[in-house]
This record gives structure tokens, sequence and C-alpha cells, in this order.
């Protein structure tokens, strides 16, 4: 391969310049692909293709590619798929913080193993997923990408989606992309893109915990950096962290593609680079082995470097070889071509759809309960469901769905958002036919709002129209009241003239989240510094509480939202997140007792905004987490707990906790494992499903270490009346963590056993001992305990 070839293959290109109405533009083609290239931005989200003309595009340029370019090397089409697909016609799914919410790692696997087969039916064979950063910042706007604060959790959960979505043989699977690494979650001032503020201790023993347990136990074949800085350092031009840490110590040996534009970050946005040439430099020495989405410091800038002798040609092959090593694989050079049946894309696209509804219904998480749900049909004769998110559904499509992209498109054509951060320069250069596809494509998508578009093509309801067609014989009304932000219309009257004439309201609040779009309250670059429900919608709660109708609110939000303002107005509440295109469905049938609710908070609910960050993993000593001898046990003008604590969930039936066994009492410190046990009974009159946690408490010689750390989780179903007996078993290499000799180690002495319901419900505690010497884990650390459970 010549230089220029092996530089091509460590870039990308954007595809929509490279078609127009009659098909592959083949002037474009020799311009952009006709020395090869190595991956291929999604054709789907920047458009509005049918799968089948998707399948048929990825064609015509790999056939373009294999047949006229010397090499005839494919290229790796790369998508997004989150929770779903990001292209027209492809099923969707909660998004990343729902799916938390049902702590339910098999679910997840299987939702990737459906977007494994749809992606490799159209032929894009790497993922841009899944999201596995901690995030325990609320003001962060990507809190709803992410599976919460927990390392556990967010391990469990990527390491499932992994195994899902890369399958157990690469011929059959595609390649998953861990991101954004490293500790992207939080930063200063809890803003996107600003430095990262944790240190070298946490950073490994939190942060980087799921893409280690992701790499060691699913086999992560890609990683995307993250835009941060740590230690002063921007990621993308960082060898501490893309190789020190991230090869030589947690054993990645995939490939590193950049988050886009990041080499061009380097010198534009941080200006640490002096040019174009420079930003390639050091990002491809730092381990990023292709630049997303477009050459900038890559492409024909690297191969001039390389030819100068600026840029070692080592570092290049290195990086080249990765690329094709991915390509063969998957399987590029033995079939690069996928099958264009309509009949046959249509449904593998429409996979998922019942699966999309558990995930729903499993997530939807009560928070309060006054006794006023289940409802009871028969008791009601009228309802008002009202609120901002009373009659919408796109709510539930946030930022990486394809209707968030769809949003963004049109903010970005009707020149709502004229300019949209890092992305100017994707459509500077289309041609005049590419414009005239786009055109065709994207305006009849425009032509309906988003509500209408969402509706007709996910087959999605509102609130109101799930309510009604849960209670058919029961009068439903509906107000909204006001807007989700303050500036948008407003009728604050007629919403409490609905609820006053109601026996009950539903009233539907919350955030909304937009990928670069107007009016959004979160969202990728979309961050706030105040986490409270906005105020005017606090005011529509009051006045309609004011009416003495018995009141259920139901909060849909992506980020922990602080809901002070509103418990004591709203004494039933329910946390809806953003659940796709069941999600009106899967509350309906909540609120009506049709699902028992059984959704657990992946993420701690703060009370104020001065709380954050506020989660459940802090150190003793620290945040809440203060002992009893502690001269400062919280703030002067609010208790320092969460609102609503990590893990906590309420059920319409109740679960007693009984039997502790643990064993043995002392453990080695090497080689042991410790046996935790409990009894779990459903108590109440009716089955529901229990998230049993485990919870363990250890102390470390001069380090700090997390008050209450989570070790291992379960959600099991249980009929009324019967009882389960769950066992965890926890390796001890589990519990390491950095002493202060900054070796990986365990030390021996007690250790404390919390089981219950959430992180603050604590229903029985234990104790064992862990014997021996302190030992050194470095290369031995595990990540996830087992679990076994037996029906009684």
């Amino acid at each position: 391969m010549t230089v220029e070839e092996k530089a091509q293959q460590v870039t990308g290109v954007m595809p929509i310049a490279l078609f127009g109405r009659a098909g592959l533009l083949r002037d474009q083609a020799e311009r952009l692909l006709g020395t090869g290239i190595g991956h291929i931005a999604p054709l789907g989200m920047l458009s509005h293709p049918t799968p089948a003309r998707l399948a048929a595009s990825v064609n015509e340029i790999q056939r373009f590619l294999v047949t006229h370019t010397r090499l005839g090397i494919p290229a790796l089409f790369h998508v997004e798929a989150l929770n779903g697909v990001v292209s027209p016609g492809f099923t969707g799914f909660p998004t990343a913080i729902g799916l938390a919410a049902t702590w339910n790692p098999a679910g997840v696997e299987e939702m990737a193993g459906v977007l494994r087969r749809q992606t490799r039916a159209i032929g894009h064979r790497h993922v841009l997923s899944p999201v596995l950063d901690v995030a325990r910042d609320a003001r962060w706007g990507r809190v709803h990408e992410t599976y919460g604060e927990d390392p556990y959790l967010v391990s469990a959960m990527g390491v499932a989606f992994v195994r899902g979505l890369q399958g157990p043989d690469p011929r059959d699977g595609v390649i998953a992309t861990g991101k954004h690494f490293l500790g992207y979650g939080l930063t200063e001032g809890g803003q996107n893109m600003a430095r990262t503020t944790a240190g070298p201790r946490e950073l490994y023993e939190v942060y980087a915990r799921p893409f280690e347990a992701a790499i060691r136990l699913a086999g992560l074949g890609g990683v995307m950096n993250s835009y941060s800085s740590v230690d002063g350092v921007p990621v993308g031009a960082s060898p501490a962290v893309l190789t020190t840490l991230l090869r030589d110590r947690l054993g990645f040996t995939g490939t590193v593609v950049s988050d886009y534009d990041t080499v061009r970050h380097l010198h534009t946005r941080l200006e640490v680079a002096r040019d174009a040439e420079e930003a390639g430099r050091l990002a491809l020495a730092a381990g990023i082995d292709v630049e997303l989405p477009t050459p900038y410091g890559y492409g024909p800038a690297l191969a001039a470097a390389v030819r100068r002798g600026t840029v070692p040609e080592d570092q290049l092959d290195r990086a080249a070889r990765r690329v094709l090593r991915d390509k063969f694989a998957l399987g590029l050079f033995d079939q690069p071509y996928v099958d264009e049946d309509p009949a046959t894309l249509g449904r593998v696209a429409g996979e998922g759809s019942e699966l999309s509804l558990a995930l729903a219904r499993q997530s939807v998480t009560l928070l309060t309960n006054d006794g006023t749900l289940p409802l009871d049909r028969a008791a009601l004769r009228r309802i008002a469901v009202v609120g901002p998110h009373a009659d919408g559904v796109a709510v539930a499509f946030p930022p990486y769905t394809y209707p968030g992209a769809l949003e963004m498109l049109r903010a970005r054509i009707t020149g709502e958002r004229a300019a949209i951060p890092g992305t100017e320069h994707l459509t500077a250069d289309l041609p005049a036919e590419a414009i005239e596809l786009l055109g065709d494509e994207l305006m009849a998508a425009f032509a309906s709002p988003i509500d209408e578009y969402v509706r007709e093509g996910y087959g999605a309801v509102s609130l109101v129209d799930a309510v009604r067609r849960a209670a058919p014989g029961v009068e439903v009304s509906t107000a909204p009241g006001c807007g989700v932000l303050a500036e948008e219309p407003a009728d604050v009257p007629a919403a409490v003239a609905a609820a006053r004439d109601a026996d009950l309201v539903i009233l539907a609040l919350g955030g909304r989240a937009g990928w670069f779009t107007p009016r959004i309250t979160e969202g990728e670059g979309c961050d706030t510094a105040d986490i409270d429900l906005p105020a005017h919608q606090v005011d529509l709660a009051r006045a309609v509480a004011a009416t003495g109708t018995p009141c259920v609110g139901v909060v849909h939000t992506g980020r922990p939202m602080a809901l002070t303002a509103l418990v004591d107005r709203l004494p039933t509440l329910l946390c809806a997140y953003y659940g796709g295109p069941h999600a009106a469905t899967a509350l309906a049938e909540v609120l009506f007792g049709e699902v028992n609710p059984a959704g657990r908070l992946p993420v701690s609910i703060p009370r104020h905004s001065g709380q954050v960050p506020v989660h459940s993993g802090q150190p003793t000593g620290t945040g809440y987490r203060r002992t009893d001898l502690d001269m400062h046990q919280g703030y002067q003008d609010l208790p320092s707990t969460p609102l609503f604590p990590f893990g906590h969930g309420l059920s319409y039936t109740d679960f007693t906790y009984g039997d502790l066994a643990v064993t043995p009492d002392l453990v080695d410190a090497g080689t042991g494992a410790v046996t935790v046990e409990v009894t779990v009974r459903n108590s109440g009159a009716r089955a529901g499903d229990e998230v049993v946690q485990l919870y363990l408490s250890d102390q470390a010689t001069g380090v700090s270490r997390p008050a209450r750390e989570l070790v291992g989780f379960t959600r099991l179903t249980l009929a009324a009346g019967t009882a389960a007996a769950v066992r965890f078993t926890v390796p001890m290499s589990q519990l390491g963590y950095i002493g202060l000799t900054g070796e990986f180690v365990l030390e021996p002495g007690p250790v404390q056993v919390h089981v219950g319901s959430s992180s603050a419900d604590i229903r029985l505690t234990g104790t064992f001992e862990i014997a021996g010497d302190t030992v050194v884990l470095d290369g031995r650390r595990t990540y996830l305990s087992e679990v076994t459970v037996v029906q009684h």
C-alpha cells in the first residue's frame, strides 16, 4: 500500500455528497474514494432513505471501492445505535437511562442482538455505541445517553450491550464502540466538552471500570475518545489515556476512533496544535487510529507529514493495520454486499417492537404513592390529562434516535439553528445533485410536524390517547396548561378548569431533550446550572393541586431533575424517562395496574442544584456519607441526602427479606469469594418484580472508599405469596482499589454487607472478614458478581 492509500484507511467520508437522484455520483466517488477509504459515516442519519434504499446505496459504494480502486478494499460503514438504529424505518427502544432503570441486563443484551441483525442487514458493521460514561453530574445534558451513576450498573449494562451487539462470531456481528473514554460524565461545571475533574485513582476505579469490564468480559472491539481534557491534556492528544491506560492497563486491543472532529478541535477549539498537520500528528501518536468523520489531520495531511518525515510511518502502519484487521474479521472482503430485497429488509427493520414495549414497561419508576395508584376504572367517570406532555409523542425520542436527528436537520435547514457546533463543514461541499436528492427526501419528512411524523412512522401514541385506550368507559379530557419552557404558549386556567371538572388528574410534566435544537432542556451541548423542574411547570402543578382533585404526577426526564417543589404537592409521582414508541402505552398500563411498576432509579435525584454532584458511591466523610462523629453533617438550608436515592422505586405489592446467610466468615483476600444468600418473599396481594440489591462497605488504609458500594443485583418476578432464594457470589478481586503505593490491591479487614431494595432501603445487614495478607490484584480485577435465583 502507498502512504496515501494507508492514510485514507484511517479516516472517513460523509456519504451525502456521493449521491444524486440517479445514484452514485461517479466524479464525487473518484474524488473522495478513489484512493480508498476506511470508514463511511452514517448514510441514513443525515437523510431519509428507506432501509432498502439504504442497503442499495451501501452496495453502490462498496461496488465502486471493490471494482474501481487499485486495491479493492471495501469500506466500513458506521452508524449510531444507542437505543435503536438511527435511520428511518427501524424500531426504537427506550433511551439508555430508561434501559438502566429496568436493571435488566438480559433485556439490554437481547435488544443489542436485534440491533446487530438490523445493522448487518444494511451493511453497517461498526456501531458507535454504547455510552459507557458514568454520569454523576445532573447538570450535564447527556445523562440520558448513559446507564447512570454507578460503575457496577454501567458495567453490567455495557457488557450486556457489547455481547449482544458483537455476537459470538465477528463474521455475523458488528463492532461495538465504547464511549467516551474517559471521565466525560464528570466535567468542570457539568459542562459538555469541559475538562474532567477526577483524579487518576477515581478515573481508574470508577470511570474506566465499565470500559475495562466490556474489554475483558465481552471483547469490546472499538473505543471512542472523550472531548474532555484529563490532567491538562485533551484526551485526543493523550498517550497517557489512550495508550498507557487504555491499552497497557485495561488490555484493549481493538480500534480507537475519534469522536467527530476531535482532531480538528485540537487545532481550532483547544488550541493545542498549530495547524491540521500537528493536530493529526498529536492524535496519531496518542493512539487515535481513525479520524472521524472526515479527514482534517489524517488523510492527505497525514500522508504529507509521513512523506516529510514529521510522522513516523510505523505509526500510520499500526493504525491502518487495525482498520484492515477489522474489515477482515467482519467478513467484508468475503462479502461486501448486502441483500437489497425490500420485504426482507422491512421485516428485519421492524424486529424488536414487543421487546421495546417490555423494556418501556420495566423502566417506569414509581417514586411516591399515597395509595392513588393503581387507578380503579370503575371508580372514575372523568380523567383530565394535563401538562406540556399530555398530548405529545416526540418527547419520547431524544437525541440518538432518528426523530431526534430529523429535528436537528430541520433546525439546521430552516435556520432555527444556523450553526450546529462542529458540523458546519460537513455539508459545505455538497454538489447540486446531492442537494437535490437531500431535498427530495427531507422535504417530505419535514412536511409534517414531528409529532405527526412519530405517530405515523412509529405507531406512537400520546399519554392522553393511551389513557383513553386503557379506560374506554371513562371520559378523558386534556389541556396542556403550559409548555415545557416558560416562553411557550400557556393557558393555566384551562388546565385548572379541566382538573376541577375531573375525578382524577394525570399531570404530565418534565423536560425536553434535543440534538442541537432550540427549545430544549437537555441534550448534547445543552447543560444547565439549574436542574429544577421549570418554575412555570411547578406553578401549574400548584394550581392544579389547589383544585383538590386527586392528582398523579408523571415526570419525563432523561437526567436527574430536582423535584423538591413538586413532591409535597403531588404525593403520587412517576418517573417516565424517554421511553421510545411505547412510552405512553407502558405508562398507562402502570397507571391502571395492568403492569406493576418495578423500575429503579439509575441515578440519585438531588434536592437542589447546589448538591451536585451527589451519588450513592460517595466516600465516607463526604457528601451525604457522614458518620455520627463528623462535625459537619450537611447544609444549613436543606438535608445533604438525595431527594430520591439511587436504586429507589416502589411497587404495588410488598416484598419482605429474610434468612440472610453470609459465608464463609473468613474469606481469603487473594483467591476467595463471599456468598450472600437471602430469601425474598412477595408478601402482597399481586404479582410483581423486585430488584434485589447487594452493597458492601469496606475500608482501606489511608484511602477513602465508597461508604456503600453496589456489588450485585438481580430483578426477579414473584407471584403473590411466593418466595425465592437469591444467592450472590462476589469474588474478592471485585473489591480491589488503588492503594497508597499506586498498585491495585485488597487488604484484610472487616466488610459490612447490606441487602435491600435501594441504596437507602436496606433490609438486612451482615459482616464477613477478609483474611490473609494484602494482595496485589493488578491484572486480576473482576467486575461482576454471579447471581442465582431459586424459586420456592
